[in-house]
């Protein structure tokens, strides 16, 4: 507590004269967490050193040029090991590395310390969307990209938050420590908040953790930091902070929903519901490969409409979306969509854009399917 005082005040002597200069989205931002603070803390810092650095070598580059330039006469002194010199020019180098090294270290100790967290939060990378899981409440959802296609393809004006609105945000309650585990379920993805102070790689095969302690309410916006495929601009990260009460209140809702979810696994859906519900699926997990209008995107993204192969065999049709394609782009599914999901979106599209082949697809025969 006490390095962190001695941190922020430093920090705010600094940066206090410059906060004018670079209030207009140069600087990186200060950020809502007292870890963010810090970092932007300890980037100023460094920032100053490098500019006292820079004056000082250049000062005396420019003086040398002026002062002992040729047209005045100066002829240039040869010498060889100047001990004096060397010893100057290795200690002072070594005190400033130091000097950095200390708030540079509390503050990487800081950053690394995910002990002792009010909750967990378990974030999936996918191609192209987030799946957030908060671990032991049995609630889990996808977040995916909410910009109308209209505005992508330049047929409307681009909103407020053009590529950085989701359909459903990360919720958070402020003044929790929440641990974040970031993992991946295909390529390496990389979770980035700025305003949040968070920044982490989700790889597949392994666990990565960082944590977040928000204190003001508000929405703050990021977005994939890693390259990680042809829609890695599409795959923003929206996290909504609220009142400790308003998120309890939240979470419960979550949790209703999910049983009442898993209690549709017991009753037969009718072909309109599984169509309506089937269609909000497709168009936010599968349109942005396959097209709204099911045309795909041939050879790697085959199109759904009129393909005659796929509608004639129902069982490779659920097995593609259950389990995906080896060897190809097409993700498996059974980790990422609920039983209820999967059934209405492959009714979809074995009876939307002109395939009307009349199946209706049951949640608890893919409840099945899964389980196996």
């Amino acid at each position: 507590m006490r390095m962190r005082l001695v941190r922020t005040a430093v920090g705010m002597a600094l940066t206090g004269p410059f906060e004018v200069v670079l209030a207009n989205g140069w600087n990186m931002p200060v950020g809502v967490t007292d870890l963010s603070r810090d970092i932007h803390t300890l980037h100023m810092v460094i920032f100053w050193i490098c500019v006292v650095i820079g004056i000082v070598v250049f000062g005396a580059i420019f003086y040398s040029l002026f002062r002992y330039r040729r047209s005045r006469g100066a002829k240039a002194s040869h010498f060889h090991e100047h001990t004096t010199v060397e010893v100057i020019w290795t200690v002072i180098p070594l005190l400033i590395l130091v000097a950095m090294a200390i708030p540079a270290t509390a503050t990487l100790r800081d950053m690394y310390d995910a002990s002792e967290a009010d909750m967990d939060v378990l974030i999936t990378g996918q191609q192209w969307r987030w799946r957030y899981e908060y671990r032991g409440e049995d609630v889990a959802f996808i977040s995916s990209l909410a910009t109308p296609r209209e505005q992508i393809e330049g047929q409307a004006a681009k909103g407020e938050h053009y590529l950085r609105e989701v359909d459903q945000p990360l919720v958070l309650p402020v003044d929790r420590k929440v641990r974040l585990l970031m993992t991946s379920d295909d390529v390496i993805h990389s979770w980035w908040v700025p305003d949040l102070g968070v920044k982490q790689d989700a790889m597949p095969g392994y666990i990565n953790e960082n944590w977040v302690r928000i204190n003001e309410p508000g929405t703050y916006r990021g977005q994939c930091a890693e390259l990680c495929g042809r829609d890695h601009a599409f795959m923003p990260v929206v996290v909504e902070a609220v009142e400790p009460e308003q998120f309890d209140s939240w979470l419960a809702e979550r949790k209703a929903a999910a049983a009442e979810a898993a209690m549709g696994l017991d009753r037969e859906w009718g072909l309109d519901e599984l169509m309506e519900r089937g269609e909000q699926v497709y168009g936010t997990i599968c349109a942005s490969c396959h097209q709204p209008d099911g045309g795909g995107s041939p050879p790697t993204f085959p199109a759904l409409a009129g393909n005659q192969a796929l509608m004639d065999d129902r069982e490779r049709h659920i097995e593609t979306v259950i389990n995906g394609v080896s060897g190809a782009p097409m993700p498996a599914f059974r980790n990422t969509l609920d039983p209820v999901e999967i059934a209405a979106v492959i009714t979809y599209e074995r009876n939307a854009w002109g395939n009307e082949t009349g199946d209706s697809v049951q949640p608890s025969a893919i409840a099945e399917r899964i389980a196996d």
